[in-house]
């Protein structure tokens, strides 16, 4: 048996780590993500960092998990027992890597939801999670549950390794790539660290081939794999969106453009969207609101707190389901917006259609400048419009359909596509004739509109 105090003059560890993957030994904030394309020696730098603290501090507890346990056993058991071979000792019972200095490095696999239950009361002080998108939040959640080690002295941290694409895609650029934090979450315990094939010196050395199957790929599956870019993914509903042609800078809107409020109200989540549409039929969303757990008289209060006074609101816009009224009260969200001085007319509901229609205002189109525009341009400041239209993907029963989960996704692309659905492209220049006033409240209350 080696010296426990001679381990960390003991570890000989094959290879040169690249500039991203020294970044990624380096970092110590409590959640470090590395990932981006494929290829870019992520397991790798895994393995060689749950090494190093295995080393360094004893007694320290370590966890890898993968989705499978044949993933499991091809990228990290299989390996690690080429590396640790005469420095630790290997359990095929309890999957698991004993060092001299007591250090622990275990190995697990969450296939699904019911498998975090195998974890329920153990503690880390280091999870790494491989591939972190192939598992859903729940999972990732229920892990971070065990990073309580008792030695006060051993890190608390939790290291991921990613691609864009997967199961736990929304997640994983929600906290990583957006930066899009939620109560409790602090933003200072993230870092991501972008990676790269190029930034494989190794693999381009000895595999330069795997770079020609990547270029080769499907455009959305290239723009993932080897750009890591987290705007497109494979199954994604609407792979034309990219932020350099749909994102704008804000600006004044000119009083000449015609202005919608798009509604989809929820008491789990209110997403409107405000859009103007220029003389020329070019549309801009230009302000969304996106709040959760608001009563309908509540949820219109803050919608007219948005919107200047002069701020003339052409139509505004909400799903058929609003018009049902409710078993308790015998009235309908409808009806209380109106009561409240928002006034909405019935949106078409049909997905196909509607999403057909989105799809023709996203359309990249080559300018006679040379630029690439869209008709329809989003504000940067429409954070949740931006963040949830591309992560969006198809229905697996429906193929012309978005999927309706995760739900929380849904929202703000929903509404965008009833207002795609009413004003269509080829509309553009229609000349609307809608009630106002006092006759468009008299409709809706008296039930006209249902």
């Amino acid at each position: 048996m080696k010296s426990k105090n001679s381990l960390k003059h003991m570890i000989k560890l094959s290879g040169k780590p690249s500039k991203r993957q020294m970044e990624f030994l380096k970092a110590t904030t409590k959640y470090v993500a590395y990932g981006g394309a494929r290829g870019g020696g992520k397991s790798w730098a895994l393995r060689r960092k749950c090494i190093l603290l295995a080393a360094k501090y004893p007694g320290i507890r370590i966890l890898i998990v993968r989705r499978t346990l044949q993933e499991l056993r091809e990228n990290h058991t299989l390996p690690l027992k080429r590396e640790l071979e005469g420095l630790a000792t290997y359990s095929s019972e309890e999957k698991a890597f004993y060092f001299p200095n007591s250090s622990r490095l275990k190995l697990g696999y969450l296939a699904d939801d019911g498998d975090v239950n195998q974890y329920q009361g153990q503690e880390y002080d280091i999870i790494c999670m491989d591939e972190a998108t192939q598992f859903t939040f729940f999972q990732f959640t229920c892990l971070n549950a065990c990073l309580r080690g008792g030695n006060p002295k051993h890190p608390k941290r939790f290291y991921l390794t990613c691609n864009p694409g997967g199961v736990g895609h929304a997640w994983v650029k929600r906290l990583f790539i957006d930066r899009n934090y939620r109560n409790g979450e602090n933003p200072d315990e993230y870092t991501f660290i972008p990676a790269k094939v190029y930034d494989n010196d190794f693999l381009m050395k000895t595999n330069p081939g795997y770079l020609h199957q990547l270029e080769s790929l499907p455009d959305d599956l290239r723009r993932a794999w080897l750009y890591g870019e987290w705007d497109a993914f494979a199954g994604q509903f609407f792979p034309e969106f990219s932020r350099q042609v749909h994102v704008v800078k804000p600006f004044k809107i000119p009083q000449n453009y015609t202005r919608y409020y798009v509604n989809d109200y929820g008491l789990d989540m209110l997403a409107g969207l405000w859009i103007a549409v220029s003389p020329q039929g070019r549309a801009f969303v230009y302000r969304e609101i996106y709040k959760p757990n608001l009563i309908v008289s509540e949820a219109a209060k803050q919608i007219k707190a948005l919107e200047s006074d002069d701020e003339e609101i052409f139509v505004r816009l909400a799903p058929p389901d609003l018009w049902g009224r409710s078993k308790d009260s015998g009235k309908s969200v409808i009806e209380i917006f109106a009561e409240n001085g928002l006034y909405f007319c019935k949106a078409d509901s049909d997905r196909r259609q509607g999403w057909m229609a989105l799809r023709e205002w996203l359309k990249p189109e080559k300018q006679a400048d040379g630029t690439v525009q869209a008709k329809l341009a989003i504000f940067e400041n429409c954070h949740n419009l931006i963040r949830t239209l591309p992560l969006l993907q198809y229905d697996r029963k429906v193929p012309d359909d978005a999927a309706k989960e995760p739900h929380e996704l849904t929202h703000a692309p929903d509404a965008l596509r009833y207002f795609a659905a009413w004003r269509t492209v080829e509309s553009e220049s229609s000349n609307y004739s809608l009630p106002q006033g006092n006759e468009i409240t008299s409709d809706y209350l008296s039930g006209l509109w249902n």
